[in-house]
């Protein structure tokens, strides 16, 4: 009977984060999402019961497959690795909770240590070749940006702290009043939930209706050409795409237009980064901005270059088929000038199982399954760092942002850093289908500019193509699935938040006190077992 009454939990905890989950979802369920899986480590970590790993397994399993489904549509075999591990690595941070709330308290006390060890994982995964922080807790407030506004102190880990607290503290309540203690031993967890509640909301708000852009006008236009990544991307020649994403920018023009911003891999053509100047796409590009000399343009391409002779080679570096030499392959961001050099960003966050497969000796022979979604397959190669692009004409940077990279908002923070004014993100967000997926990624553009406080244009070659304040407000946005232009003026910032100082400095706390409380609670788990066994 207690396993049933088990699994119902972990399916409920399964379902609450589900449909507390952005695009539609009803937010603040998060607050309880939690209590039900909580409840069963609770009365297994009491009894000396097992399957507390299984039991959270579950749950989010359920969770990651029922808010990511949509990566079946570009790929099966990727969306069942993606669900499966995802929600294992998950279960493990849970399970490591339980064993060491039962090392360290019997199980009695010690509930806070689920906030550092789930804070901990969560900036492990944003920084491995696994990574996938789709799911971070803190994401979830992505379409409640008025609710958020503190980012800019805490950036979305932030977010992810003030979920398990409010969970905790709710799952105190409910275990009091189950156990029916007296009503005024719940009055302090009481209060602490209305202010845990209450005053990042206050304060959200308060920030909100307070901020004010200073004035710093550029202007920018977006193209979103709406080819089909299936159909088209790869199988019309790169002169016809191109033309297409320059008709749509004549459009909106001006002699008074800053940037032009295209979307991710709108140049099909082969770039060898040796030989920029001699690439037929990036001198018609020159050539549009004859008659607009201080316009600059931001756009996306497939660059290779080759191994510099003494360079030792990564695991991405791949070989000619008929010579000895190895060259890279880059999802690469170049920023165009009509005079001026050209200026290069090579994606650094990969997408695991598409751009990145882990080289680790284990994991090598699943290397050769990168997913194939047309065009460049296979591990390519990335910067280790960020970097922000300054134009010449403007004397002003930018943050070029290539799709998965707006998932990180330490890794936006470190390019911002640079000098930028303003963040551009180009994407291509087709491979899904009209599903949840392209708009929760858009979303995460929006979490992007509260944590800077940078205004975001952004660039999808289908999806949503948008205009973002500082405030994380929405100007403009285009509709799926149909060829757009559109413009706005947006100001230019160079304040540097909290957060952008700083970065995930919340993570790096929570590892610290992760790596103790790990270290003595098996040291304690070990004397315990030593003991019984004498």
């Amino acid at each position: 009977m207690k396993t049933k009454l088990f699994i119902l939990l972990s399916i409920l905890t399964g379902v609450l984060l589900t449909i507390s989950w952005p695009v539609n979802g009803f937010t603040p369920l998060i607050f309880i999402a939690l209590v039900p899986l909580l409840f069963v480590q609770k009365y297994l970590g009491d009894n000396n019961g097992k399957g507390m790993f299984w039991y959270s397994w579950l749950a989010f399993l359920i969770w990651n497959v029922a808010t990511t489904w949509w990566i079946w549509n570009s790929t099966e075999g990727g969306s069942v690795m993606a669900f499966v591990l995802n929600s294992l690595f998950i279960a493990i941070v849970f399970q490591l909770y339980h064993i060491s709330r039962k090392n360290l308290f019997n199980n009695k006390k010690g509930a806070f240590i689920l906030l550092f060890y789930w804070v901990t994982w969560e900036y492990i995964h944003m920084n491995w070749d696994l990574t996938w922080s789709w799911l971070n807790l803190g994401n979830v407030f992505a379409s409640k940006h008025t609710w958020i506004q503190w980012y800019e102190y805490t950036g979305s880990l932030g977010g992810t702290m003030w979920v398990i607290i409010a969970n905790l503290l709710i799952f105190d309540i409910l275990s009091k009043i189950i156990n029916k203690v007296p009503k005024i031993n719940t009055i302090i967890p009481g209060n602490g939930l209305i202010i845990v509640i209450v005053v990042p909301l206050f304060l959200s708000y308060s920030i909100y209706n307070n901020y004010q852009e200073l004035e710093n006008p550029v202007d920018v236009v977006v193209v979103q050409p709406n080819i089909d990544p299936y159909n088209e991307q790869y199988t019309l020649s790169y002169n016809t795409l191109l033309d297409k994403n320059l008709k749509l920018a004549a459009q909106k023009i001006v002699d008074s237009t800053d940037f032009i911003v295209f979307p991710e891999s709108a140049l099909q053509e082969d770039i060898w980064e040796e030989w920029l100047h001699k690439s037929i796409s990036l001198r018609k590009i020159k050539k549009a901005l004859s008659k607009f000399p201080n316009t600059s343009i931001v756009i996306g391409a497939t660059t290779y270059r080759l191994v510099k002779e003494g360079e030792k080679p990564t695991n991405a570096a791949r070989s000619f088929s008929k010579t000895l030499e190895k060259y890279y392959a880059f999802n690469t961001a170049i920023l165009v000038e009509y005079e001026g050099d050209y200026q290069v960003h090579h994606k650094s966050k990969l997408t695991p199982g598409v751009e990145i497969m882990p080289s680790w000796w284990i994991l090598k022979p699943i290397e050769k399954l990168a997913i194939d979604l047309g065009g460049t397959t296979g591990t390519l190669g990335r910067e280790s760092e960020p970097v922000s692009f300054v134009s010449e004409s403007k004397k002003m940077g930018v943050s070029p942002i290539i799709c998965y990279e707006s998932v990180y908002g330490e890794f936006v923070a470190n390019s911002v850093k640079l000098g930028a004014g303003l963040i551009f993100v180009i994407t291509n967000d087709g491979w899904w289908g009209d599903s949840p997926g392209y708009k929760q990624h858009f979303l995460f553009s929006v979490l992007r500019a509260i944590e800077s406080r940078r205004s975001v244009a952004r660039s999808a070659n289908t999806g949503v193509s948008a205009f973002i304040n500082q405030r994380g407000d929405v100007l403009q946005e285009t509709a799926y699935w149909e060829p757009a232009v559109i413009q706005q003026t947006l100001n230019a910032n160079y304040e540097l938040t909290y957060y952008v100082k700083n970065g995930d400095y919340l993570a790096r706390i929570s590892a610290f006190v992760s790596a103790l409380l790990i270290l003595i609670s098996f040291t304690q788990g070990y004397l315990k077992k030593k003991k019984s066994l004498a």
